[in-house]
Formats: structure tokens, C-alpha cells, sequence
């Protein structure tokens, strides 16, 4: 029999362009026996109490807390994000787990109901097995965790297939959950090519299926384990907007709204990307915008004095410089930043575009790296209808000293997962994270993440 050929897969530091390590990839018999694995060690996990997982989801954050130096260290080297927030993200990692060791048995806790024609009824939440992730590079623990913290707290396996760029994070991750006492292949990391990915999701002993990228691969993802009667829940990724009123302290909004951009270099599903701002304060929240971002400095991630880190990849700061050339050759005005550095690192400056119209990459698509867009708007109304007018539907945000009336706009009129009042947030362990039209489908956190893959399921006894 011949013997598979294994490939490798090479990391990079995109702040230096220098090779950070080789990986080999599994071969197609490695990754099936890993799904095998994996199930095997479901099939003993389904049987422990919530109580007890909750143990083991319980230490894992606290062993991720005792990482927190080495792993956000490898991130930083891995995608280039600023040093401070990696350890920011492995908080927040540790803060769900917290959340979800306390809520999960409550949350899936059996449920009785008296019949109506007479008779008990149960419903319990089984876990239904093996869950497969495929997960991007920008947050390289935060996107792991998320998904993965829940379904070990339903009783489910799960398979990670992480972004080739974060392989180092994604195995350090499965060391930390198992230093934590989590059983071994209950957790796995698949170091795997795409055509192999397709293979897993089809594969008889996975289960459920579930996606952070682009639309795109949404679609594809999606289609794919659809084939196969899979379900799916899918984070595809954003251009959210982020409303400016009349009566915004503009101070605060301008602040918010810069860190929004540029916070993980920029690139961040949910971070804030167009900006509408009400015709009678533009002129001003433009100036002071534009003046802030032309301070936010790129350098050094790891250098305490950098704002902006580079992007994670030279291809994707290819695209996102295509998208600013595109906008502007559109219509649309650079009022600060929009050149390409010369010199090592792929780095890209803050930019903020004006005059950004339909038909611009800048208020058409998702600008994945550190560019706003500015949009005037008339008045309110005119404002949620900018808004809204998105293919996608991730998060957004609103600016006014009416808190009440901010509520009850993003309550009735924001078309999105997402709305932060006066703010710009990431995510919270206790509210649901995720998005509506191309920005996809099915919850993560505050519960919802850990009813995503498990089976209601109906136990009758009637009377007799």
C-alpha cells in the first residue's frame, strides 16, 4: 500500500515577513482516525454530569489565565495583534469559561411539563456528538473558545480545523484544555487542507458544523454539510455601522468610534466601519475623527507606544488596499492615511474616506484592516435607513444622550445581532453574539452556544 505524502504548512510573523515554524499536515488516514478518536471520547463525555464538566470548563479558564503571557505572546507573533489586547482576549477566553462553568448545568438542566390530555413529559438537551469548527485567524483563543467552551459544556466532542497562520495558538490551546483535565482527543486540533476540511464535515461521525469567515465561505460551508443534513451556525463577518445623533456627546463618540476601528489592527468582525453621522454635527465629528485617527501610529506590536499592529497577512492587506484604490477611484475622498508602507511588516495606516457612496468597496463590503468610512446622513431616520441599508447585519452602535431613545431605535429599527449604546464592545459572556442576513445565523454565548448543537429531546409517559 502506498504511503501518503504529507504536506507542510509554514507560519509567518507578519511583522518581520520571517518564517516562524513548519508544520506537518496530517494525511487522510490521520484525520479520520482523529474524527474516530474524537468520538470515542464523546461517547464517555456524554455520560458525565453538567455539574462535572463544569469543573473542567471551571479550570480551563484558570489554566488559560496561568498562560496568559505565553499565549498572547504567540498570537502577537502569529497575527500581529498589539501585545495588550492578546492579553485581553485570553481574559475575555477566561470569562466565558467562568460564565458557562456557573450557567451551564442551569441552562441544561432537565425540563418537566404536565400533558394536557394527562401524563409527565421531559425534555432533556442531549448532546448529539462530534462538532466540527472551522475558525479564523483574527482573534487566535477568543474564536476557539467560543464555540468550543459551549459544546464541551453540552457534552459534545469538537474538532478544530484553526487558520494556517495560528497553528501555534490552536495546539496551545488544546495542550491548556487538557493540562485542565479535559480527556484527551475530546478536544482536537486538525492540521488539514481544504479539500480534507470537506471531507470531515461529510464524515458520518460529525454531527454539526460550524463556521467564522466570510460569506462566501459561509455559502460554501454551509451548502456543503446542508448536503449532507448537517446543521450549521455560521458568524460570516460584518461592516457595521455606527450612528452619530445630533445630541452625541462627541467627545465620547469620537474616542469610542476610533478605538472601534482600529482595535486588532482593524480586524474584527463586529469592530465599527462606517460611520453616519447626523448632517449637524458631521462637519465637527469629521475633524475631530480625522485628527485622532492621523495619531493612531503603527509600529511594533509588542512596543507599548504602537496603536496599530500590522495585518496578519500580505495578501490581506493586499485586498484591503484594492478596496481603498476602488472606493476612491469611485467617488470616494482619503482624508488621512490610504498609502502602502514601504518597508518590512505588512502594515497599512489608519485611513478614514469621505464622500463614501453605494457602489464603493467603503460602504459596499467588509474593509477587514484599519479603515473608516464617513457617511453624512440628514437626520435620524435618515440614519437607520444608512444603516440598514447592508447586505450584512452583525453589530453597530449608537451615539446620543437619550439613552432611552437609542434603546428603543436599536430595539425597533437596527437590523442587526448586535447594538452597543454610547460604546464600542467585542463580546459578553451573559448576551448572545451573532448576526442576521449575510452576516449569518445561529447564537454563541449567554446560553444560546450551548443549545446550538444538542438535541431537545421529548420523553412522553402517558397515562394509562
Amino acid at each position: 500500500m502506498k504511503k501518503e505524502e504529507q504536506k507542510e504548512l509554514v507560519t509567518i510573523n507578519p511583522t518581520t515577513g520571517k518564517e516562524i515554524k513548519k508544520y506537518t499536515l496530517m494525511t487522510d488516514k490521520q484525520a479520520d482516525d482523529a474524527v474516530k478518536k474524537c468520538h470515542k471520547a464523546f461517547m464517555d463525555w456524554k455520560l458525565v454530569s453538567p455539574k462535572e464538566r463544569a469543573k473542567i470548563i471551571k479550570a480551563i479558564g484558570k489554566e488559560l489565565r496561568a498562560n496568559t503571557d505565553k499565549l498572547s505572546e504567540l498570537m502577537t507573533k502569529e497575527m500581529g495583534k498589539l501585545l495588550k489586547q492578546g492579553k485581553q482576549e485570553v481574559d475575555l477566553c477566561a470569562g466565558v469559561c467562568d460564565w458557562t462553568a456557573a450557567n451551564g448545568p442551569e441552562t441544561l438542566k432537565d425540563e418537566e411539563r404536565e400533558l394536557p390530555g394527562g401524563g409527565k413529559g421531559l425534555i432533556t438537551y442531549s448532546p448529539i456528538g462530534v462538532i466540527y469548527g472551522i475558525q479564523p485567524w483574527n482573534f487566535p483563543a477568543y474564536q476557539v473558545i467560543r464555540y468550543s467552551i459551549a459544546n464541551l459544556m453540552a457534552g459534545n466532542g469538537v474538532l478544530l480545523k484553526h487558520a494556517e497562520n495560528v497553528t501555534g495558538s490552536a495546539l496551545m490551546l488544546q495542550k491548556i484544555y487538557e493540562k485542565a483535565g479535559l480527556p484527551k482527543n475530546l478536544f482536537t486540533v486538525l492540521k488539514i487542507t481544504h479539500d480534507q476540511s470537506d471531507d470531515i464535515i461529510k464524515h458520518e461521525l460529525v454531527r454539526g458544523v460550524t463556521l467564522t469567515g466570510s460569506p462566501g465561505a459561509g455559502r460554501e460551508i454551509a451548502k456543503k454539510a446542508g448536503a449532507a443534513l448537517k446543521k450549521t451556525v455560521m458568524e460570516l463577518g460584518s461592516n457595521d455601522a455606527y450612528i452619530v445623533l445630533e445630541d452625541a456627546d462627541l467627545d465620547l463618540a469620537v474616542k469610542m468610534c476610533v478605538m472601534g476601528r482600529i482595535y486588532n489592527n482593524g480586524e474584527t468582525c463586529v469592530a465599527a466601519k462606517r460611520f453616519i453621522v447626523v448632517d449637524k454635527v458631521y462637519d465637527k465629528f469629521k475633524e475631530a475623527f480625522v485628527d485622532r485617527m492621523k495619531k493612531m501610529k503603527h509600529g511594533d506590536p509588542t512596543d507599548k507606544d504602537s496603536k496599530i499592529g500590522p495585518m496578519a497577512r500580505e495578501d490581506l492587506r493586499e485586498t484591503l488596499h484594492k478596496q481603498v484604490e476602488k472606493s476612491v477611484k469611485n467617488g470616494a475622498k482619503i482624508l488621512c492615511g490610504g498609502e502602502m508602507p514601504e518597508g518590512k511588516g505588512f502594515f497599512y495606516p489608519a485611513t478614514v474616506l469621505a464622500n463614501v457612496k453605494p457602489g464603493q468597496p467603503a460602504y459596499d463590503d467588509e474593509l477587514f484592516g484599519p479603515v473608516a468610512s464617513l457617511i453624512k446622513a440628514k437626520n435620524t431616520d435618515d440614519a437607520i435607513r444608512i444603516a440598514n441599508d447592508s447586505k450584512y447585519g452583525l453589530g453597530g452602535g449608537i451615539f446620543s444622550k437619550d439613552e432611552k431613545k437609542a434603546m428603543e431605535l436599536a430595539s425597533k429599527h437596527f437590523d442587526t445581532g448586535m447594538v452597543f449604546i454610547n460604546g464600542f464592545g467585542l463580546a459578553q459572556p451573559n448576551m448572545p453574539f451573532g448576526g442576521v442576513k449575510d452576516s449569518g445565523y445561529g447564537r454563541e454565548h449567554g446560553g444560546f452556544g450551548m443549545m446550538e448543537f444538542v438535541n431537545a429531546k421529548a420523553i412522553i409517559r402517558l397515562n394509562s
